[in-house]
């Protein structure tokens, strides 16, 4: 794995363990879907229900593929190696990638503005200078908009282990390579 990779993977999990106790758990997943949904306001109930499926799939993946000592959490230690095998977590990804980015476009033109990308991944727990750093390095257009589709492909990069460089990377304040 990259070393930019691992420092996605240890982000992930501080954000993942939404109610700070040092594991993940069910628990932190609906607190996280929770605050999404805070901000999805505008969105119609079909994207609403599309990320709460993609937030629950995630907590059943991740307990169904990392969770060795059937605990009911995931520690660091089971998360670190694992979270970024394409095989294991790729449907999952995909599922997550195409939910929330459909949630940052209610009106559905295809175009995500800065704003309401800005408030979902606040949400989700991401610092807002690296959100507005990620949003730049997207590309808007003269509006200060992206594509949906641009959004859901870069949440699919930022959790393929052998990238670098990716527009994600700003998120852990990584600079562009």
């Amino acid at each position: 794995m990259r070393a930019e990779a691992a420092k996605r993977v240890e982000l992930v999990f501080s954000l993942f363990d939404a109610n700070g106790n040092g594991v993940i758990d069910s628990d932190d997943f609906d607190l996280m879907t929770g605050r999404v949904l805070e901000a999805a306001v505008a969105s119609d109930a079909g994207a609403r229900e599309a990320i709460r499926t993609a937030f629950r799939r995630w907590w059943t993946t991740l307990a169904t593929e990392l969770d060795v000592d059937g605990d009911g959490v995931i520690t660091v230690d089971e998360f670190r190696p694992f979270v970024l095998d394409p095989e294991r977590f790729g449907p999952t990804v995909t599922e997550f990638a195409e939910a929330l980015s459909a949630l940052g476009d209610p009106d559905g033109d295809g175009l995500i503005e800065r704003p309401l990308f800005l408030s979902l991944m606040t949400a989700i727990g991401f610092e807002e200078a690296n959100i507005h750093a990620l949003f730049d390095a997207f590309g808007p257009d003269s509006e200060d908009r992206i594509t949906v589709a641009t959004w859901a492909a870069g949440i699919e990069e930022y959790y393929a282990p052998d990238l670098a460089g990716i527009p994600g990377d700003r998120l852990v304040g990584a600079p562009a390579a």
